[in-house]
């Protein structure tokens, strides 16, 4: 057998090294964390080459004295712990005494360090670990450390780096979540000779987030706070709207620590559950404030992963925080136009051609409402109603306001509105005028029996389930929005969109979608208790095995929403009874189409399940885009909307979207 033998300590360091010295990025991670550890109220990074040539921080700290410098650069020596019970509560980001060691072991290091009780200064040169070369030196108080030639004497380490244009990449992120973790502290990052990043560090994270992030993003984030059992959340989280395409954007920092936790991303996640696109991920910056007791974070050598011990307590403070947040939200994507270039000469300004100005609303974008002073509220007045407009006429005023009636033939989910056909329109009778408002007539009418088209809803991502206990606090309560202005609907556009008129400001309102979230809403809540249709004939229903399985699975999640099925045959399902507000017809496509998504999602998770099906059923059972729709249908949808009860459809696609008067009358140059 092989002879046991003592590594050599040269090999044993480059073996330590490697845990803890993976790219330029590590060496930067460690030195900051020094820095700040010393208290340092500014940092300047400076790399170069990616960070494989040189790497250099700085800071204006407390030091290192000249007769422990050569010690810093010893394996386990530090300043932070001193006994095990130290390791209890460990408030500090370094503490195991190696980083100096595993970054001087692979790498030439140049150390010019003074406290601020000392005239001179020291400046050391470490080589591969050995001190080269120690004297005094005249610099300013703090600490600057030198990196040069990373891994020059582990070529196989070197051989696995990336191009510098990746590695600064990979170091510029290390820089950007260390100013986040520390609002209080100024970070200034330099690649190549060319500074890239600067905080003001002025001790708020609004303004690190926008240093850090930018201004389209900082502008899209709604503030968080939530606490509890001795825990606090706090930070910004982006809207439903300025979700991204993967989770790059979420930072997660407890006590000061940048970390990587399941249970804080899923507490996230699940706060947004049916207000976020498939496929989207919510950003956020969120400190969590713990006790240090009851945090490990010495489970991992880069000190990226942390045990909890109250793991359910973490899931609560972070999900009601960011769930609080959002239910505060009351803003709206606003429309914003292009801005029209001035033309040489007034012929041509009063010549616009036509194409010109539909290209410009070709490119119209949606930006979050924060970019936009909102319209001043008032207090709540009684809403005119819509004035019937006969055949052409000389433009009035609107009426005075009218009681609106309460029994509006306009019905929801129990049950859902009727989607008969309008009848023709009689001639008008020698009679007193009608209190009820008739819809604007638009310009192309649409026939008395409009085809039904299905919008297919995405299939949303399963989220990760939090932990099987209730969060011990209390579930938030909904904001009270904002005081409602008058406002009148003004029409419909395609069949499609709500035109709604409100103070200065015109709401455009899919309809659609937001009677599919009013549809969802009133399915989930947990007194809903649905209109069954027993049917004459049973509808069957064939479909792939491993999608009949799934919904032979869910049967009694099926029967609380109305549907009592059976298995008929090898390969179909007998469906004996139904919900009163899905015709006989949608029957079948609903539960294909659910069969379908759960088969991609999943359905072991009984709340994934039960959310499926809502999301199926809201969806089949809202009013679908190209419909006719009354007058009263559209008050309805237009009201839920503007005051708020309805924001994202369930899939997280905003219902609804605003244009200024100003940017309106920017684009006929009336400004």
């Amino acid at each position: 057998m092989p002879n046991i033998q003592v590594l050599d300590p040269h090999v044993a360091d480059l073996i330590a090294a490697g845990e803890v010295v993976e790219r330029p990025a590590s060496v930067v991670k460690e030195l900051m964390e020094n820095a700040i550890d010393a208290g340092a109220s500014a940092v300047t990074v400076e790399i170069a080459h990616g960070g494989m040539s040189l790497i250099r921080v700085t800071d204006d700290g407390c030091g290192i004295p000249a007769d422990q410098a050569a010690t810093a650069f010893l394996r386990h020596a530090t300043s932070k712990i001193s006994t095990e019970y130290d390791l209890e509560a460990i408030g500090t980001l370094g503490f195991r005494g190696e980083a100096l060691a595993a970054v001087s072991a692979v790498s030439r290091v140049e150390l010019l360090t003074r406290p601020e009780d000392q005239a001179l200064g020291a400046a050391l040169t470490v080589v591969a670990g050995e001190v080269a070369a120690q004297e005094e030196a005249g610099c300013p108080r703090g600490t600057s450390m030198a990196v040069r030639d990373l891994f020059f004497n582990t070529p196989a380490r070197l051989k696995f780096m990336k191009k510098d244009a990746a590695e600064g990449a990979a170091v510029f992120a290390v820089v950007q979540r260390t100013a986040l973790s520390h609002p209080e502290l100024s970070v200034k990052f330099i690649r190549d000779g060319r500074q890239e990043l600067l905080t003001p560090g002025d001790g708020q994270l609004k303004s690190a987030v926008y240093a850090v992030m930018g201004r389209d993003i900082a502008l899209g984030l709604l503030p968080v706070k939530g606490s509890g059992e001795g825990m606090l959340a706090e930070g910004f989280t982006s809207l439903p709207t300025c979700c991204r395409g993967s989770r790059g954007c979420q930072h997660f920092f407890v006590n000061g620590r940048y970390v990587k936790s399941r249970i804080m991303t899923a507490a996230v996640e699940e706060a947004y559950k049916n207000q976020r696109m498939v496929g989207k991920f919510p950003g956020c910056v969120i400190h969590l404030t713990v006790k240090p007791g009851e945090v490990d974070v010495n489970v991992h050598p880069t000190k990226t992963e942390v045990k909890f011990q109250r793991e359910q307590a973490v899931f609560a403070a972070v999900y009601h925080g960011v769930l609080s947040a959002l239910n505060r939200d009351h803003t709206r994507p606003q429309v914003a136009m292009p801005a029209l270039q001035p033309e040489d000469g007034a012929a041509e300004q009063t010549a616009l051609p036509l194409q010109d100005g539909a290209r410009a609303l070709a490119g119209t974008q949606f930006m979050p409402a924060a970019r936009f002073k909102p319209v001043p509220g008032f207090s709540p007045a009684p809403r005119p109603a819509p004035a019937a407009q006969p055949s052409p006429a000389p433009r009035e005023a609107p009426p005075p306001p009218a009681q609106k009636k309460k029994d509006s033939p306009f019905r929801w989910v129990d049950p859902l509105p009727e989607r008969e056909p309008e009848p023709p329109a009689q001639p008008r009778a020698e009679a007193a005028p009608s209190p009820e408002p008739t819809p604007v007539p638009g310009p192309n009418p649409p026939d008395p029996m409009p085809a039904r088209e299905q919008e297919p809803a995405p299939v949303p991502e399963r989220v990760p389930a939090p932990p099987p206990e209730e969060p011990a606090a209390p579930a938030p309560e909904p904001q009270p929005g904002p005081a409602e202005e008058p406002w009148i609907v003004r029409g419909e556009l395609f069949h499609t969109y709500i035109l709604v008129e409100q103070g200065d400001k015109v709401l455009l309102i899919d309809k659609h979608a937001a009677h599919e979230r009013a549809n969802f809403d009133r399915l989930k809540a947990a007194d809903y208790r649905p209109m069954v249709q027993e049917l004459l004939t049973p509808v069957t229903l064939s479909c792939p095995p491993e999608e009949l399985e799934v919904l032979l699975e869910q049967t009694q999640l099926l029967a609380q929403f109305g549907f009592e099925v059976e298995r008929f045959g090898s390969s179909a399902l007998a469906v004996r009874s139904a919900p009163d507000y899905l015709d006989v017809g949608e029957i079948e496509p609903a539960l294909s189409e659910l069969a379908r998504r759960l088969r991609l999602t999943g359905a072991a998770d009984p709340a994934s399940a039960r959310d499926e099906l809502l999301h199926t059923m809201a969806c089949k059972a809202a009013i679908k885009g190209g419909w006719h729709s009354g007058a009263q249908e559209l008050e309805e949808v237009a009201r839920l909307v503007v005051s708020g009860a309805v924001k994202y459809c369930p899939h997280g696609r905003p219902v609804a979207v605003e244009l200024t008067r100003r940017e309106l009358e920017k684009q006929f140059r009336r400004t």
